[in-house]
């Protein structure tokens, strides 16, 4: 007998599912009465998004004056917020972008999932710049446009201004890529919907009835857009980065972090996709959807990410004790060794360490390792961010403008109720619409052939038998 091989990769759909078995398997969460489970996660998610409506009431009302900022940090943890919800929001359109180009099947089960949750976390991420002006009706005059003074033309040459362009197609885009894919599911759950509910479904879906035309102009639309999503994943990060990489300040001024910023953000963001999706399968029985082989090659890419995002750390240390410049060195030094320490050690554990255990198979492929890392991750990111922003700005060029900067409860409140808001804005889309996408998997599974047929069939049995004879 020849040695043992497997050339049969496992199924991405398993439970020998039929098409009938696919629909009504994805529709249930969306028909049936909520879980207890659902009920108490939505409860929480709107206790903190209250939480966020006092507590931006209260800064509108006061000014930023009700956050801890002084003369030396000027940018705190709003602008960190907004830099972590960015970064969350970078899977989504990789998912559905990049690997669709990429023909990767294995996206299916989880790409609806993070296309939601790139638009809900661009939704918060949005927030903190409008909420640190401190006037928030001043984010009307970031836009250039005509009235009767003249035209208003901002500082194209600020970063800043670029935030505003790059976010907002960003987020154009990936609503439409988003809002495409769920329109044949939409009108799925339609045709299975009465009263009021059809109605709404109706609308929704925009009169979508599966004719040959509908589909070719669909999938048309879809490689369009995610050819139009692509170079923007690279773009928005890369320009969120110019924040900082455009400045003067030490630390700072390096050509490193384009790069280094869009892996961390595809870290983040496959991290929180993980947390997302291991809920939802446990919560509305999707284990035969989002299979281990999902869970496991999300992790692949974590792994990936992760050493990109340690060697960029070891590389930014390099490149401050190679330039000789005393300023670089301090900065680094100061982070490394400095009142701030703590959030440095967070960081190197959180996104460095840890993410090494998806080296074992075992790891990659076990729930609550997956479960756990991924919010281990997204709060080592968070401390990424902090560490950038506030370790840097502690230390001005002169000792006697050196202070420590510690958060209000006013900024702890309004960074809650941001996770407040985009968990109520992700339990309300996975109650409204199928939260995998049913017209791929049911491609998939018409595709899929002898490759992925499930290793509890009868012709399984066979096709393996037939390898080892």
């Amino acid at each position: 007998m020849s040695s043992i091989v497997s050339p049969i990769r496992r199924p991405l759909i398993e439970g020998n599912k039929t098409y009938h078995d696919i629909t009504e398997d994805i529709c249930a969460p969306t028909e049936r009465a909520p879980s207890l489970a659902w009920i108490i996660a939505f409860i929480l998610a709107v206790t903190f998004l209250a939480i966020y409506l006092v507590c931006l009431v209260i800064t509108v009302w006061g000014g930023i004056g009700t956050w801890d900022l002084n003369r030396t940090i000027g940018w705190g943890w709003d602008i960190t917020n907004f830099v972590w919800w960015v970064g969350i929001g970078h899977a989504g359109t990789l998912i559905s972008a990049i690997l669709l180009l990429f023909r990767q099947k294995w996206r299916t089960g989880v790409n609806r999932a993070a296309e939601a949750m790139t638009i809900f976390a661009v939704i918060c991420a949005g927030q903190f710049p409008l909420i640190h002006m401190g006037r928030q009706w001043m984010g009307f005059f970031i836009f250039p446009y005509p009235n009767s003074r003249g035209p208003l033309w901002v500082n194209f040459n600020s970063p800043l201004l670029w935030d505003v362009f790059a976010i907002s197609t960003y987020f154009t885009v990936s609503l439409l890529f988003w809002y495409t894919g769920l329109v044949p599911d939409l009108a799925t759950v339609r045709d299975r919907a009465k009263g009021i509910r059809k109605k709404f479904y109706e609308v929704a879906s925009f009169g979508w009835t599966g004719k040959a035309k509908h589909w070719q102009r669909w999938e048309s639309l879809s490689l369009i857009l995610a050819g139009l999503a692509t170079p923007l994943v690279l773009s928005v990060h890369t320009i969120v980065s110019f924040d900082f990489a455009t400045s003067v300040i030490p630390g700072w001024h390096t050509t490193i972090f384009p790069p280094y910023f869009v892996a961390g953000a595809i870290f983040s963001g496959f991290a929180m996709v993980q947390s997302l999706m291991v809920i939802a399968r446990k919560v509305f029985d999707l284990q035969e959807y989002i299979t281990l082989e999902h869970i496991e090659s999300m992790n692949k890419v974590i792994l990936l990410t992760g050493m990109l995002v340690g060697t960029a750390y070891l590389t930014e240390l390099f490149i401050a004790w190679y330039s000789g410049y005393i300023y670089e060195q301090y900065a680094f030094f100061n982070r490394v060794f400095g009142p701030y320490w703590w959030s440095y050690v967070g960081m190197m554990s959180c996104n460095v360490l840890a993410p090494l255990i998806f080296w074992s198979k075992k790891a990659r492929r076990s729930i609550f390792i997956t479960f756990f890392m991924s919010i281990f991750i997204n709060i080592g990111m968070w401390f990424e961010r902090f560490v950038i922003i506030a370790t840097t700005l502690a230390r001005d060029y002169l000792p006697s403008s050196w202070s420590y900067y510690s958060p209000t409860w006013v900024e702890i409140g309004l960074f809650l109720g941001s996770l407040g808001l985009f968990f109520t804005c992700f339990l309300i889309f996975a109650r409204v619409a199928p939260v995998i996408a049913i017209a791929e998997v049911k491609h998939i599974l018409k595709s899929s052939g002898d490759q992925y047929i499930d290793k509890n069939s009868k012709h399984y049995v066979e096709v393996v038998e037939k390898e080892l004879a």
